[in-house]
């Protein structure tokens, strides 16, 4: 395999305008072209403007990459797309709910773990516990490993939200 086949994950910005159907098309270019997403998140960024931002992480060859960049770019309502990967450097984060139902060394496990890990109790009942957990999606990924064992019962993830590091808006 040479190095342009590699298979590279990336978080890509993108401004649109806040309108009705916006999102359908943007999902309908990766849909259409057998692009897979793996994470994604949208909300409005600017009320005056009507501007929302799409966060959407994928994974492709750079060549994939580039083609869903450009084809993004091409949409009337897109203002902007950014590679958060590979233009600047930036942050990245995902919440994530998690249920974990347990009692006795279990229950106390999945709190010890919790506080480790900087979770936080949201909800909890003689029997289970709600956490609420935020971190790069591998820290999450983590957190559910480990509670796994230990009764999990439900999780709901966000998706990732990032933003480029420095003064400079998207």
């Amino acid at each position: 395999m040479s190095i342009e086949e590699k298979v590279e994950r990336h978080t890509i910005a993108v401004l649109v305008d806040n309108e009705a159907g916006v999102l359908a098309r943007v999902v309908g270019l990766f849909s259409g072209r057998g692009y897979n997403i793996e994470s994604l998140t949208v909300g409005e960024v600017d009320q005056a403007e009507h501007t929302s931002r799409i966060t959407v992480v994928t994974a492709g060859t750079p060549m994939v990459i580039e083609q869903i960049k450009a084809q993004l770019d091409r949409l009337v309502p897109v203002h902007r797309v950014m590679d958060l990967t590979v233009e600047t450097n930036s942050v990245e984060r995902e919440m994530a709910l998690i249920k974990v139902a347990g009692t006795g060394e279990r229950r106390v496990e999945a709190l010890r773990l919790a506080d480790a890990f900087r979770a936080r109790v949201i909800d909890t009942t003689h029997t289970s516990f709600v956490f609420e957990v935020t971190g790069t999606p591998s820290k999450i990924d983590a957190f559910i490993g480990l509670m796994r064992p230990l009764g999990l019962v439900d999780v709901s993830r966000t998706g990732v939200v990032a933003i480029a590091r420095g003064p400079e808006a998207m």
